[in-house]
């Protein structure tokens, strides 16, 4: 069975991953799983980057097959960002809100996407796989909804007519960015197992 070590110490991120490849004979260790607390400078200015840095470094750590993800929020009206930033916006998930909110009072171009870049690294081989997931919606005016994370309550997805933070979990794992991503991350397990 492959041993695959999920590179995040994001709860929510971690249980989205498993509930995806829950299907596939794949034994899926965290970093808590391992007592890794270690934080990885994410300096890279592309998902990416990030995304390689963190799989790389954990990898060859733990000689690990291991897949890491960097996600983040585009939005037109600043050009793409706040991007591989929209973590560190401000620093917690709230406040990241409000002020992107405030950026655009008054902004009537409030189209936006989410992105993932999930990178698969196998230490043995030094080869790194990408898969991507997109989201197109609308920032609204309002925070709306209680579920989910980060910009989920200020995302709208138009074809649901609802914003992330108002679907379930596995609603929105199935239109969301990351959810798309680790679609494909699992064709490739059952396309190419054995190269993977």
């Amino acid at each position: 069975m492959i041993k695959l070590l999920i590179c995040t110490h994001n709860e929510n991120k971690i249980n989205e991953i498993k509930g995806t490849l829950l299907d596939l004979n794949i034994e899926v260790v965290t970093l808590k799983d391992l007592n890794d607390e270690t934080e990885v400078i994410e300096d890279g200015l592309t998902f990416q980057e990030n995304a390689y840095i963190k799989a790389s470094y954990f990898g060859h750590k733990h000689q690990l097959l291991s897949l890491s993800d960097d996600s983040g929020l585009e939005v037109e009206h600043l050009n793409g960002g706040p991007g591989v930033y929209s973590a560190r916006f401000t620093g917690n998930d709230l406040e990241n809100n409000k002020k992107l909110l405030y950026t655009l009072t008054n902004v009537q171009n409030r189209n936006a996407q989410f992105k993932t870049v999930l990178a698969l690294y196998n230490p043995n081989t030094n080869e790194v796989k990408y898969f991507e997931g997109t989201l197109k919606g609308k920032i609204t005016e309002q925070l709306i909804g209680r579920n989910g994370f980060g910009y989920d309550p200020v995302f709208y997805v138009p074809e649901i007519g609802k914003t992330l933070a108002e679907l379930t979990k596995e609603e929105k794992l199935k239109v969301s960015h990351r959810g798309k991503a680790l679609e494909k991350l699992k064709e490739a397990f059952n396309e190419n197992f054995n190269n993977i």
